[in-house]
């Protein structure tokens, strides 16, 4: 079966219509598809590329955007939800936790969903006891353990994991050495893996 991987990081808006979307995208698409965690923030520090902060228009876009394409999915959503996220970190770290033992892919779709409709920033209650409770799930003892040095530094592997494949934003879809950026590159994504895009002259 074709595999793609999909590379999403908490704190990123526009990873919201993924997280929703990709399992029937990929299921349709006869595309296997392998969630990855990583730390989008450290990335964009370490290459100086923050896209809206202290950008007041560029922002507003952002949000009208993500309604307009929610709305084009089916999707609910309530913008502006609350941004940057303070607990970004813990919110992944939970998140490359979950991914380990099982339960990541739920407590993402949760978390987001918790947080792009009902307004509960990620990484903190009530979102973070929520979700992990709805999860049937200890929040205290899950905490506890995203908040180990194994855990920590598992994020900063998988973070150097996606640098070392180019990666530099939240969604990215990976297919070999091909790397697509954006909710809106998920269809090509699929298709590439599928064997359906059209193939490109090696790079020389």
């Amino acid at each position: 079966m074709a595999a793609m991987d999909f590379w999403v990081s908490v704190g990123s808006t526009y990873s919201y219509l993924s997280v929703m979307r990709i399992d029937a995208a990929a299921e349709a698409a006869g595309v296997a598809v392998r969630w990855r965690v990583f730390n989008v923030r450290t990335i964009m520090i370490a290459q100086d590329n923050i896209p809206f902060r202290d950008k007041p228009v560029k922002q507003a876009y952002m949000w009208r955007d993500i309604a307009r394409r929610a709305a084009r999915h089916g999707l609910p959503v309530r913008v502006p939800a609350p941004y940057p996220l303070p607990q970004l970190e813990l919110a992944n770290r939970v998140g490359i936790l979950g991914l380990a033992e099982g339960w990541g892919e739920a407590y993402l779709r949760e978390t987001w969903r918790r947080w792009m409709v009902d307004g509960q920033p990620a990484g903190e209650s009530p979102n973070l006891d929520g979700t992990l409770a709805a999860l049937g799930l200890v929040p205290r003892d899950v905490v506890a353990a995203a908040e180990s040095r194994a855990v920590g530094e598992a994020l900063e592997d998988a973070t150097d994991a996606a640098m070392a494949l180019g990666i530099f934003g939240s969604p990215s879809f990976v297919v070999g050495a091909e790397v697509f950026w954006g909710d809106d590159r998920l269809e090509d994504a699929l298709d590439w893996a599928a064997g359906r895009a059209t193939a490109l002259p090696a790079q020389g």
